[in-house]
């Protein structure tokens, strides 16, 4: 490959511009821009969590895509400190389910604060996750907090957490956009999965979704979001 020099003779300044692409992309007038916002907005208002799953299987392919939408998301200096695990075999999704419902229990019965019951009442939850094995798919999001270098060491990831939580919002609606539902699923700690998927230790759970086709019959709480004027101020 021939490098030239720039016009001040910057060897430097040619070789850092190499690194960098112009992405493709497409200018919208204004009009375009407002619909195109509206859609995606009108779509997502359309999701639920939902907790009752069928069985109906879901091909591993369109899991694949939705793991590549979040594998695209931003993070601090690119360094996608991020592992995601796709559980569909059966025996592995009953180990996760039996881990699970040990530590809700104990959650529910001896360490959840008054206040944070009495926030999950309107949803109905309990310790009894048997969506963990009737939905067809699990993903396990873990999270880097540091990479182990092959010569001893580490280097940290920085804003690892931060970059995580971008990632998994980029597969909620990947996963809403392909016309499935997901539940986010936290048992407190979940240093099981680590165990059970064979996952090394300094890869920390994040969040455990769950995916699949509602139930035929699944209902959702009859609960409403904020509205914009709530969550969000404009200063211009």
């Amino acid at each position: 490959m021939l490098l030239a020099l720039d016009k001040r003779g910057n060897l430097k300044a040619c070789l850092l511009r190499l690194l960098f692409l112009f992405p493709r992309r497409e200018f919208f007038p204004d009009d375009a821009l407002r619909q195109r916002a509206r859609d995606f907005r009108a779509e997502m208002e359309r999701r639920r969590t939902v907790r009752h799953f069928s069985d109906r299987p879901v091909p591993r392919s369109v899991i694949e895509d939705c793991l590549a939408v979040a594998g695209s998301a931003p993070s601090g200096a690119n360094l996608q400190p991020w592992h995601f695990v796709a559980v569909a075999d059966p025996a592995l999704k009953h180990e996760i389910r039996l881990a699970a419902e040990a530590e809700e229990r104990e959650f529910y019965e001896h360490r959840a604060p008054k206040e944070w019951l009495e926030a999950l009442a309107p949803i109905g939850t309990d310790s009894n996750k048997p969506f963990l094995e009737i939905a067809p798919w699990l993903i396990a999001v873990f999270a880097q907090p540091y990479r182990p270098l092959p010569r001893g060491g580490r280097m940290k990831h920085y804003y690892a957490t931060e970059s995580v939580g971008i990632a998994t919002g980029f597969l909620v609606a990947a996963i809403h956009q392909a016309g499935l539902a997901a539940l986010t699923h936290t048992p407190s700690p979940m240093a099981f999965l680590n165990r059970i998927l064979g996952r090394p230790p300094h890869e920390k759970p994040f969040v455990l979704l769950v995916v699949g086709h509602p139930a035929e019959a699944a209902t959702v709480p009859d609960i409403k979001r904020k509205p914009l004027e709530e969550i969000c101020s404009f200063l211009e």
